[in-house]
């Protein structure tokens, strides 16, 4: 489920070159020179700070450097002494060490007065020691990279956070001797801050230099202050934080560093805060373990103005019986938080989008085992997102694994699992080619829906969401990503998980204070993604959903069907934005398409395409104006655009799957089995975007019925048209009569085409048939029309006596060929452009029909 890369090991980058080193020293070839190799700190350049015992009795200090893979002394200590904190500055030149008595069995004691001794050391040369701390509890050192970028300075910030609740800096002077020795100046008297007080939990963000604590006099307050690149510091942040009284029963150091000689015992609960630079602030902690039989952890949503807790029923009682100080690692990914109890439970709980549990993966048993994670794992963030665990002395990369989400997916487990796992491959992991066709390939071999939710619908908007809100971050309350809010009902698989108990709360307000410069970067982003969340609370449906669309979509196509559709300016204006969207769509991928669309005038499709432009960029306006009309009609344009690629990317996939060719297009050959899957999947393909009122592709109505003809018997063929599932388009109905021939069987589906065409429709295509019913037709329209164009005027009528004169052969049809043949000369003929029908033709036809009307044999 979660795949651990090790982007360090310390036997593996670190134990060759301190052997090496010491074997030098000592000229031994034994192994056992080098002892007690531990990580102890992880800097904002990613440089690994560790240290081990050496043979002569020594206790060393070392860098390794990730870009050049090598490894630094850093300082020795003459004898063997437990560092329980060190950081080294940007500029390799200060080292601040805090050393404390072991308590450990086997553990040579340090035995300085206090109990905790802290030290400023140069080290570039060696030179002076500065004393900053000797008391009787822990303290806790690091130095500020506020920005990694600069160039080298002589000043240094130095945070000793120290456990009697405060934390200070240290403005560390340094000068320049010789030319290259740095000293500090004026050590006696260095600069400090009181940065935070009364304090009970701390916490150290090393990428983006921030200080997180918890304060506790009357009520828990969260604040956290952030650290610029001019040495000042503002307390930007502020939370009242609803916690049991004894929440915390001695002070807590998350990530500064590992202290490896710290006793572990029960301090209470276990808090960590997590930022992402899209606006996602969530705070984890766990609870007091009050039985054996369940779990219960909180994650408050800061960005969203709620928590959830969660209470886990937990099958393995046995082991928290033996270990009662278990706690969950909590392990932030950014989109998701993981929450994971070795042994029992491995969840993934989304951090943006948190309406229904089912957005969130719940596993349990031997789906929720983590190879490198045993039940005593301990987890430091550091810098880049990456982990420490400092008990095997690896940093692990930690990414969810592709292959695991697909697993799931094809796995018969519950739906609101393979829901969960679904989104998380479409807008977590940002699928590539590979990843996407194994979704797709999914997407074909379970074609039925789902009871719980359709999987091509939760395929469309979810690939448009990630899309567009990677554009702009805006977009994620106002854009769909999930189509089971479209039910009117939302089925108990998605709203409950087994063994997993949800209760949601509000928070109380956070305060975002200082002044407007320092609010830049993620604070500006995460006060947005508030006032967004507090406005979008007092606006209803402030999320676009597609089906909201039917009743206009309706109303259009009455409009459409009507005689003054041509006048309609709103019809013309929809064709506008159709014709943006479909400028797009024909740029893309023209090299690589495989299935034949046909670009057909199909104007419903048209006009579905251009009522979702309107109608999408009408919501966005209204709810983000900030954004401008600009931006707005380019995402809108980009979106729809993007479904209609999503839709082809499908049909491609399945048709290079299923070795599909050119040829399926052929009316006279029946379809193959492959030729029916095909069909199958379009179908779903117009179940889902019909459900959604989403368009399709220009041409897919013609293939889907080509399809339908080829593999439905003629009589179902028909019924699946008159149902309107299946649409006579002029392409397909022109490939129909030309393709076929006039045997019983296809004149009897030709006449069955023929008569559910529309009349407009049936005026461009009868022509094309060569069949005598077709002609008459074509004589009838032909004389109707010229009939109509006649000007009465210019009929002369010979006359005697008042009677009419006709001429002594066929009296009806001597008439009607003069009246033509006048015509003829005076008029274009409607039809040259495909046929030439002249009056000797109509003579004939018109003389046989009569003929046969008066019940003459016709030969």
């Amino acid at each position: 489920m979660l795949h651990l890369t090790p982007v360090f090991d310390i036997q593996r980058d670190v134990f060759p070159s301190l052997l090496a080193k010491e074997k030098t020293v000592t000229r031994s070839k034994d192994c056992a020179l080098v002892a007690d190799t531990r990580i102890l700190n992880v800097e904002r350049d990613e440089g690994v700070i560790y240290s081990w015992k050496g043979a002569t009795g020594t206790t060393r200090i070392g860098k390794y450097d990730p870009n050049t893979k090598q490894n630094k002394l850093l300082y020795t200590f003459d004898k063997q002494v437990c560092i329980s904190s060190c950081s080294l500055n940007k500029e390799e030149t200060l080292l601040a060490v805090s050393l404390s008595q072991s308590t450990q069995e086997g553990e040579e004691r340090f035995k300085p007065a206090s109990k905790c001794l802290t030290l400023v050391i140069e080290i570039h040369p060696i030179n002076n020691t500065k004393v900053l701390k000797a008391v009787d509890f822990r303290v806790k050192v690091q130095f500020l990279y506020p920005d990694v970028s600069r160039c080298t300075v002589l000043e240094s910030h130095l945070l000793v956070a120290a456990e009697d609740g405060y934390v200070d800096q240290y403005h560390i002077l340094l000068g320049k001797q010789e030319g290259y020795k740095v000293i500090m100046q004026n050590p006696e008297r260095l600069v400090r801050d009181r940065v935070a007080e009364e304090f009970c939990w701390v916490q150290w963000d090393s990428d983006h230099q921030r200080l997180f604590y918890l304060t506790s006099r009357e009520k828990y307050m969260l604040k956290c202050a952030q650290f610029f690149p001019d040495r000042n510091f503002e307390t930007l942040f502020e939370l009242l934080l609803e916690l049991p009284s004894n929440a915390l029963t001695s002070v807590r150091f998350v990530n500064f560093g590992h202290d490896h000689y710290q006793e572990q015992k029960n301090m209470g609960l276990k808090l960590e805060v997590f930022t992402d630079k899209t606006g996602i602030m969530c705070v984890c902690y766990s609870h007091s373990l009050l039985s054996t039989k369940d779990l219960t952890y909180t994650i408050a949503f800061v960005h969203k103005g709620f928590s959830k807790t969660f209470t886990v029923a937990l099958e393995q009682t046995a082991v928290l019986a033996r270990m009662p100080n278990l706690q969950p690692l909590f392990i932030h990914l950014g989109y998701y938080t993981v929450v994971y109890l070795a042994g029992h439970f491995f969840h993934l709980i989304n951090c943006r989008q948190q309406d229904l549990l089912c957005h969130s993966l719940f596993l349990s048993g031997n789906d929720a085992h983590v190879n490198a994670l045993g039940e005593k794992s301990v987890f430091v963030s550091v810098s880049g997102r990456r982990h420490l665990d400092p008990l095997t002395g690896r940093i692990y990369n930690c990414k969810l694994s592709h292959d695991f989400m697909i697993q799931l997916l094809s796995s018969g487990k519950p739906e609101a699992q393979r829901l969960a796992a679904l989104h998380c491959v479409l807008v977590y992991l940002e699928p590539d080619q590979d990843l996407e066709k194994k979704v797709i390939d999914w997407l074909s071999e379970n074609v039925m829906s789902f009871d719980a939710f359709d999987q091509i619908q939760e395929f469309i908007l979810a690939s448009l969401y990630r899309i567009c809100y990677q554009q702009s971050l805006s977009l994620d309350i106002v854009l769909p990503y999930s189509s089971v809010f479209e039910k009117k009902m939302l089925p108990v698989a998605l709203t409950a998980i087994p063994g997993v108990k949800c209760t949601p709360e509000l928070l109380a307000q956070p305060v975002i204070k200082g002044k407007a410069r320092n609010l830049q970067g993620y604070w500006q982003e995460l006060q947005w993604v508030i006032e967004r969340t507090k406005y979008f609370e007092a606006v209803s449906n402030p999320r676009f959903r597609c089906s909201q669309i039917k009743s206009d979509w309706t109303k259009l196509q009455e409009a459409m069907n009507s005689d003054k559709k041509k006048s309609s300016n709103y019809l013309r204006h929809l064709e506008e934005n159709t014709k943006k969207v479909l400028t797009i769509v024909d740029t893309w991928c023209l090299d690589k398409r495989v299935v034949p669309l046909f670009q057909e005038e199909d104007l419903q499709q048209k006009a579905l395409l251009g009522l979702i432009v309107d109608k999408l960029r009408e919501h966005l306006n209204r709810h983000l104006p900030k954004l401008g009309k600009k931006k707005i009609d380019m995402l809108v344009v980009n979106y729809v655009a993007k479904q209609l690629e999503l839709v082809r990317c499908m049909l491609e996939s399945m048709w290079l799957k299923l070795k599909l060719s050119p040829t399926v297009l052929c009316l006279k050959q029946r379809g193959s089995s492959e030729d029916w899957t095909m069909f199958h999947f379009m179908c779903r393909i117009l179940e889902a975007t019909k459900g959604l009122c989403l368009p399709l592709p220009p041409g897919y109505s013609t293939l889907l019925t080509v399809l339908g003809m080829r593999c439905l018997p003629y009589q179902i063929f028909l019924q699946y048209v008159d149902h309107g599932f299946l649409q006579l388009t002029e392409t397909f109905v022109s490939r129909l009569l030309t393709d076929l021939d006039n045997s019983d069987k296809n004149e009897e589906l030709k006449f069955g085409v023929l008569k559910r065409l529309p009349e407009h429709l049936n005026q461009k295509v009868c022509q094309l048939w060569d069949h005598p019913v077709s002609s008459a037709y074509i004589s009838r329209e032909y004389v109707s029309t010229l009939l109509e164009k006649y000007n009465k005027t210019k009929v002369l009528l010979q006359l005697d006596g008042g009677k009419m004169f006709f001429q002594p052969n066929f009296l009806p049809l001597t008439y009607l060929t003069s009246i033509l043949t006048d015509m003829e000369e005076q008029a274009l003929n409607p039809f040259e452009e495909q046929e030439n029908v002249d009056a000797s033709f109509v003579e004939e036809t018109a003389l046989k029909q009569t003929l046969s009307k008066l019940g003459f044999e016709v030969k």
